[in-house]
């Protein structure tokens, strides 16, 4: 990844649940043009991300590391990604 690049931005969701939907709008509309670039994996699709996240998605990650489980949470996000190149 270029330094231009911007961080990595990972949504693990699960099909039908409406935390998962809400932090999807909520995210789409924090990063507007950039939401394209956001990876949305299926938690029950991979059983390493269902080890790991079980039933605590839905889990954004930036760069891997978790932002926010449950809820988005802007401050945090914002934190985070500041510190991205």
């Amino acid at each position: 990844m270029s330094a231009n690049a911007g961080p990595r931005w990972t949504l693990v969701s699960r099909i039908d649940c409406h935390l998962c939907e809400l932090m999807q709008e909520e995210l789409i509309t924090y990063l507007g043009e950039r939401a394209a670039d956001v990876a949305v994996l299926d938690v029950d699709a991979d059983a390493t991300l269902l080890r790991r996240f079980g039933n605590k998605v839905p889990v954004l990650l930036i760069d891997g590391e978790v932002a926010c489980c449950g809820r988005f949470d802007r401050a945090e996000v914002e934190r985070l990604a500041r510190h991205r190149p």
